[in-house]
């Protein structure tokens, strides 16, 4: 997996979504047409000058036959909501002082796992939230 540059964070995305691109065999053109969206615009992505939105990121994502989760995980990060999600139960548990530290890291260590193994919720649309 590449390693994360803090000068640009959403370079990794952007160098995960070009490989994937160059492995396709498909100029830019041809994949910002796929993807519904403008050659520069996928050029400063891939780049990392640029985050893809949501939305943009789908429909990557669907130019590419893969998911969009797919994709932030290649690339190391969580996709959006996830993080938010997690991080107030996570924060929740460390200020818990009734649990020892001990008590703590258990836990979060079960969270963690529950969480990587359930299936994301999905809306009455039958897509998945994000």
């Amino acid at each position: 997996m590449l390693g994360e540059m803090p000068t640009r964070p959403h370079a990794s995305l952007g160098e995960i979504i070009r490989q994937q691109r160059e492995l396709a065999e498909l100029s830019m053109r041809q994949f910002a047409d796929l993807a519904g969206i403008s050659n520069p615009y996928l050029s400063q992505i891939e780049r990392g000058l640029r985050a893809p939105s949501e939305q943009v990121l789908e429909g990557i994502a669907g130019a590419l036959k893969v998911s969009a989760d797919a994709l932030y995980k290649q690339a190391g990060m969580s996709p959006p909501g996830e993080d938010d999600n997690n991080n107030a139960v996570l924060e929740a548990i460390a200020a818990d002082h009734r649990l020892s530290a001990r008590q703590r890291t258990a836990l979060k260590e079960v969270y963690q796992a529950f969480v990587r193994s359930s299936p994301r919720p999905h809306t009455r649309s039958g897509r998945s939230v994000k």
